[in-house]
């Protein structure tokens, strides 16, 4: 069966800039499915913004397996119950992969625990980004480094958690450096940032931008059966212990309490 990868995007750019829609006349969302497309064994959809529960209802996140993630100027127009859906199937083994200005949504700095901030410029400057980890499965296929001629900077410290991984490190043309290629593990889910992105520039039409997506989709697949009921915390009756236990000492709970949350 193919990896059903599901494309999220804001959609306020596109619709209200008229170089981003010069750029992306069908949307950012839809430009990225269209790279992931070039893989037989991906099947792309898209969902956005101002759609009912922003195209991220329960049905529609249970069939999927890797979401990708572009916001940035509607970032708190998300709902925080969509958010916490996304969160509980990335910890139940859905794949997320966030781009560029995503590293401030709330679903990225939800499941960090961090601020997430960094230093930027807009300037449409060089980047050239190092392929610092070369057997990686993301970077399958790519030369030692490569170039966008356009790019908005994003400098450090960038206020993430140690990564996982670091699979990419981006040079600007202003002289800054930027860890642009990360990997994290949230629960069973595998998570991608990657910070090449920005709107005014057709960076999603690089080919070899759309190879890093196919490579990432394909890396944060989880095969395995989604973990049923994530959340859940269950009070374990004595009678059920592994060991045969006999109660002592004050009770805060009460047999079949809930617990606190």
């Amino acid at each position: 069966m193919s990896i059903r990868a599901l494309v999220w995007g804001e959609n306020v750019h596109e619709r209200t800039n008229e170089v981003v829609a010069a750029n992306y006349p069908h949307g950012m969302h839809e430009r990225i499915a269209e790279a992931l497309r070039e893989d037989a064994g991906i099947t792309a959809t898209t969902a956005t913004l101002q759609e009912d529960e922003h195209g991220l209802s329960r049905a529609v996140l249970d069939n999927t397996d890797v979401l990708l993630w572009w916001g940035h100027a509607a970032h708190g127009d998300v709902a925080d119950e969509i958010v916490e859906r996304v969160a509980e199937r990335v910890w139940a083994g859905m794949g997320l992969i966030v781009l560029h200005s995503g590293h401030f949504s709330k679903i990225f700095k939800r499941l960090m625990g961090t601020s997430c901030a960094l230093k930027w410029r807009e300037a449409g400057e060089r980047e050239r980004i190092w392929v610092v980890n070369p057997r990686h499965p993301i970077a399958a296929g790519l030369p030692e480094y490569f170039e966008l001629e356009n790019e908005e900077m994003y400098g450090e410290p960038f206020g993430v958690p140690e990564p996982l991984e670091t699979v990419f490190i981006s040079w600007f043309q202003g002289g800054e450096v930027f860890r642009s290629g990360l990997t994290y593990r949230r629960g069973a889910g595998n998570i991608f940032y990657f910070q090449p992105g920005h709107e005014t520039y057709p960076t999603y039409h690089d080919a070899t931008v759309g190879q890093v997506l196919r490579n990432a989709v394909k890396w944060a697949h989880n095969p395995q059966a989604p973990v049923v009921d994530v959340t859940d915390a269950p009070n374990v009756p004595v009678d059920k212990a592994p060991e045969k236990i006999e109660e002592r000492g004050p009770k805060l709970h009460k047999a079949g309490d809930k617990g606190l949350r």
